[in-house]
């Protein structure tokens, strides 16, 4: 029975089960979570005893095989290691639940405190009794974890000197307030709204009491000196109001206004805004009958508190208390007197207190150039300076973002801050063991993983070797390949931004000859050369990255036109003739509207067929803008239709064009002496203080520049403007030096706008690919030299793609000052570089596969200009400033790569299979054991990398605001999408599993993982790394295609597989 047991726990099948549950159970988890929130979640999956026996089970299935296979002998090292690590990992988890703790300590300039509120929710209670006539005093607190829809039925027991006490939980409110709610049988209230501090309150005041709002009394019902008395009789006939204080109101329904004596009794008027004592006050309905308490919100925002009703019963007693309370708040206790004791209860954080002290000096945010005004400032980073005080010695420190406190077992991390930047919010971890013991995993991990790579008597040594025997095989065969591939891409976007004032048109909306006005922009444009000068110019964009105007006027093109130039001008002499002649430019057709949109063509009165449109179509004759009506609507719906998208970024591209055109967006002018380098446009110079010499050149640089111009163009000759422009540039080192790029930087920037590396490799990709991929048809029927040549020049053709691939990479990387895989297209990029890399160095065997990823990479990229991925080059979030970012990201997302071509050679295996028949059958088994042992390396490595990348983001959590796992949806996804693999890579193990046709069949369909990790995640959860959270996503139609061209494809080629190759297939 013993060895049964064991037998079981050891066994693949056990393993297999444990990898597909505990992925199946995370990914409901991440859904649980997005729709109802983190607590349910972890209440009915992350923190529950089930989902902690699978872990248990994990470790003891990866500790038995080590015996079960002989891990322990020196060729099999490597596997022990994994084995191992993982079981340390485990273990270390454990600890951290159980044994560590983590919370949040605020903390005000000048203020010094040895204490911090905890993560976790807990019910604290002290119970106030006698025994034998001494006053005694119990306190505890017992973690209370409540979720929206979960299992909330929890008694807490305990005893006050052997007299049982329980504390049931009967009803959670998640989000609630103190608030009124009308009942029949309730006192009468009357209601005031009143809006000091420029936010609206609500006020209920009780009959026959006294409430102070803002320092004036209000007293209903209850004649109160100094006062705003208002009186009600019984039968609601009359409503009074007397006030020491004089004033006006008037009646919103008519707009009569009257005035408010003082000491006199008037008639109060309902629903009219009142002026007394400098506030503003409507009584807006009737009186009612009703209650204070605490009410349920519409919806919780962050930080607000939720609501718990708790049962309390002693000595026969049962009474009912409702708290409010969440994490992150310590509410004062509320009393309860039942069962003869006095009973202080509240919910809430719990405070723990350490053995030392910190003082905040003083807390630094700083914000990049320019942004500081912005409604959402860009912050740059920010850091607190601490004294540790300790046995009455004080030591400074710095604590900042990924520069840790560590001190007696607590870690102390930079999380957030106070909205006046007067106080920070630091990140407590205590939890040395559980985070050892991780880390220790973690590096068994990671050496266990590079040795699989390059350890001979490893899996993949084995692979290499069986490799090279079937390419030894393939030497002496031919084969028929015949290969068709369809693919179709769809694309949305969606954005918003509200518009600027309507009535700013400078052309009436009228007929006007377009070859007239473009032959008179081409006629006035000035010459490239000078433009090429202008582009050089340094602008702040509203992010505050400093870039050459250049890169303005080539994003605004883009962005509005698709297009880099316009009738043969380019981005640059497009934006001098926009400063010179901005009204010519409202009537010139440069906004792209979708194509299947007629309504906005219909709306602004243009033809059906018309691509571009002007800025003045937008607006008839007063002025009025013609999308107005139908904004709305865009804007407020949940789940817009493509039509309202459509209108969404058609207002985004009118308001572009049009601060353009009144020069907002040209930030040239450095303020001088400003804070934080700020730099303003032309228009923005009245509201800044720019004094003396500097107030003279800055409001006259550029009238006089475009005055030079004009004279330029007369005699061509633009040697003075081109001396006027060097002032201004002059001016903005003078004021500006400190935060503008090098020449060398904005060369390498110009010429990566003009050549557009990544948009231009698409098609280069396509190219290439197809082009070689019909040359290795080809070979297989005629393998002679001239054939053979022309594969060798497609594969130097690929190699030189990407070549040029790494190069505009190694570009971006320098212009932007931080590594190329921080936003969505930047990874896109990189995806598709790592891609293509691990398809040249799995091609080196196999043309095949270098044609396939070829063809990958192009996609990819394609995918990479789809509308909704911005190629702006953008700063960092303080949290992205970090060399864990290089690491975490770089290998994470390099392992979309490997894992791409592995799904790619799936689909070949299996069109191989399809075109099986008895004559080629010996030659395409060998290509499909050939492709097969290659898909198997391939998804090898990209586990590995994606096991390293997401263990690696683990630790840089940990070093970033303490805590090395939190179940956010993108790290859990990422660990779904390693169970997944390790489930395809051991299928090999188990019985029932094995099979060339299973396997290739599996690498497809575990894409799905990937897919879901890199952009579901980012669209249909919300956690730290999404793009989209609260937009509801529509299901793109292709995935639906997508997965019924998987089906078939699995279905035929399953039927041709057990036709010719099931019988003795077991994936050797």
């Amino acid at each position: 029975m013993q060895n049964k047991l064991l037998s079981i726990l050891f066994s693949t099948r056990l393993m297999a089960l444990l990898f597909i549950v505990f992925a199946v159970a995370m990914g409901v988890g991440t859904f649980v979570e997005s729709y109802y929130s983190t607590e349910t979640a972890r209440q009915y999956i992350y923190n529950a005893h089930w989902f902690e026996v699978i872990m248990v089970l994990f470790a003891i299935n990866f500790f038995g095989n080590i015996f079960r296979y002989n891990l322990h002998k020196r060729e099999k090292w490597s596997t022990l290691l994994l084995h191992m690590s993982f079981v340390l990992i485990i273990v270390g988890a454990g600890i951290t639940r159980y044994i560590g703790f983590e919370g949040i300590m605020p903390i005000r300039e000048g203020q010094a405190t040895n204490k911090f509120m905890s993560e976790k929710t807990f019910l604290t209670f002290m119970i106030d009794g006698e025994v034998d006539g001494e006053a005694l005093r119990r306190r505890k607190s017992e973690e209370l974890l409540l979720a929206p829809k979960g299992n909330n039925d929890i008694t807490i027991n305990t005893d006050f000197k052997g007299d049982p006490i329980s504390f049931k939980v009967v009803n959670y409110i998640h989000g609630a307030e103190e608030g009124f709610r009308e009942t029949e049988d309730g006192s009468n209230y009357i209601k005031i709204v009143e809006a000091g501090g420029g936010n609206r309150h609500d006020h209920f005041i009780k009959e026959g009491e006294v409430v102070s709002i803002h320092n004036v009394l209000f007293a209903y019902n209850k004649p109160t000196d100094g006062a705003i008395n208002i009186t009600v009789p019984e039968d609601g006939s009359d409503y009074l109001i007397k006030t020491p204080f004089e004033g006006d109101f008037m009646r919103m329904a008519d707009q009569f206004k009257g005035e408010v004596l003082k000491d006199s009794v008037q008639k109060l008027n309902l629903r009219s805004l009142y002026n007394v004592a400098g506030m503003q006050f409507v009584f807006p309905d009737p009186v009612v009958k009703g209650e204070e308490g605490i009410v349920e919100t519409e919806q919780k925002s962050k930080g607000q508190a939720d609501a718990v009703t708790l049962e309390v019963k002693a000595n026969g007693d049962t009474k009912n208390i409702q708290l409010l309370g969440s994490k992150g708040r310590m509410p004062d206790p509320k009393k309860l007197e039942v069962g003869g004791y006095d009973i202080y209860l509240s919910y809430g954080s719990k405070e723990y207190e350490l053995p030392f002290a910190l003082m905040l000096k003083d807390f630094e945010a700083k914000k990049y150039p320019g942004t500081e005004n912005n409604p959402t400032p860009s912050y740059q980073s920010f850091k607190s300076k601490v004294d540790i005080v300790d046995d009455g010695e004080s030591v400074p420190y710095e604590i900042y973002m990924n520069h840790v406190l560590d001190k007696d077992g607590y870690r102390f991390f930079q999380a957030s801050f106070d909205a006046d930047e007067k106080g920070t919010i630091l990140s407590v971890n205590h939890d040395f063991w559980g985070t050892w013991i991780t880390y220790i995993g973690y590096f068994l991990l990671y050496l266990g993983l590079m040795l699989i790579l390059f350890d001979k008597g490893s899996r993949f040594g084995q692979l290499k070797k069986m490799l090279d025997k079937v390419k030894a095989k393939k030497q002496a065969l031919t084969i028929l390949l015949v290969l068709s591939t369809a693919l179709g891409f769809a694309q949305t976007t969606d954005d918003g931004h509200d518009h600027s004032d309507p009535n700013h048109v400078h052309e009436d909306v009228q007929e006007i000859d377009q070859e007239r006005l473009d032959s008179l922009i081409v006629a006035n444009a000035v010459s490239k050369e000078h433009a090429e000068e202008f582009g050089k110019m340094i602008i702040q964009d509203a992010g505050g990255r400093m870039k050459p105007a250049n890169t303005y006027s080539s994003e605004l093109l883009r962005k509005l036109s698709k297009a880099d130039s316009y009738n043969g001008l380019t981005s640059d002499q497009v934006l001098i003739s926009m400063l010179e002649n901005p009204t010519v430019w409202y009537n010139i057709p440069l906004i792209h509207v979708e194509r299947k949109n007629d309504s906005i063509r219909h709306i602004t009165g243009v033809d059906e067929d018309a691509k571009l449109l002007p800025l003045a179509k937008f607006f008839d004759a007063t002025g009025t803008y013609r999308l107005a009506p139908y904004l709305e609507d865009a804007y407020q719906a949940q789940n817009p239709t493509s039509f309202q998208k459509d209108f969404i970024k058609t207002d985004q591209k009118v308001n572009l064009l049009y601060s353009a055109l009144e020069g907002d967006l040209l930030k040239i002018f450095p303020v001088p002496g400003a804070e934080n380098n700020k730099w303003v446009s032309y228009p923005e110079l009245k509201e800044h203080s720019f004094t003396g010499r500097d107030s003279v050149f800055a409001y006259n640089a550029l009238p006089i520049y475009l005055t030079t111009l004009r004279q330029a163009k007369q005699t061509q000759g633009y040697a003075q403007a081109t001396e006027v422009l060097e002032t201004i540039k002059k001016f903005q080192s003078n004021h500006g030096a400190e935060i503008m790029p090098s020449d060398q930087k904005i060369k390498t920037e110009i010429l990566y706008n003009k050549y557009d590396v990544f948009r231009n490799l698409f098609w280069m990709f396509m190219l290439a690919g197809l082009v070689t991929l019909l040359f290795v048809i080809l070979k297989i029927f005629y393998n002679n030299k001239f054939i053979n040549s022309l594969v060798l020049i497609g594969k130097i053709a690929i190699i030189l793609l990407f070549i040029i691939h790494t190069a505009g990479l190694i570009a971006r990387w320098y212009i932007s000052g931080h590594a190329p895989w921080s936003d969505a297209y930047e990874s896109m990029i990189y995806v598709a570089w790592a891609t293509m890399f691990f398809g040249l160095a799995f091609g080196r065997k196999s043309d095949l596969t270098l044609a396939s990823t070829a063809f990958v990479a192009s996609m990819i990229l394609m995918i990479a200009h789809w509308n909704w991925m911005d190629p702006a080059i953008a700063n960092l979030v303080p949290v992205l400033d970090s060399y864990w970012l290089m690491i975490h990201v770089a290998v994470i997302v390099g392992s979309y790569g490997p894992f791409t071509l592995g799904m790619i050679l799936g689909v070949v295996s299996l069109l191989l299979m399809i075109f099986t028949n008895s004559n080629n059958k010996a030659k395409m088994k060998l290509n499909i054991r050939e492709i097969t042992i290659i898909t198997e390396m391939a998804l090898t490595v990209g586990l590995v990398m994606l096991t390293i990348g997401n263990f690696l983001g683990g630790q840089w959590a940990n070093e970033s605001w303490g805590r090395y796992w939190g179940w956010d949806p993108k790290e859990t996804w990422a660990l779904i999408s390693i169970m997944v693999y390790a489930f395809v890579i051991h299928m090999r193990l188990v019985p029932g599993l094995r099979g060339r046709w299973f396997f290739n069949f599996m690498s497809i369909v575990a894409f799905a993982s990937i897919m879901m990790t890199y952009f579901g995640v980012n669209f249909y959860l919300s956690g730290l790394h999404s793009y989209a959270s609260g937009d509801k996503v529509i299901t793109p139609d292709f995935i639906y295609y997508s997965i019924a061209v998987v089906v078939i494809l699995g279905a035929l080629s399953y039927w041709k597989y057990k036709k010719h190759y099931y019988k003795g297939d077991y994936n050797k």
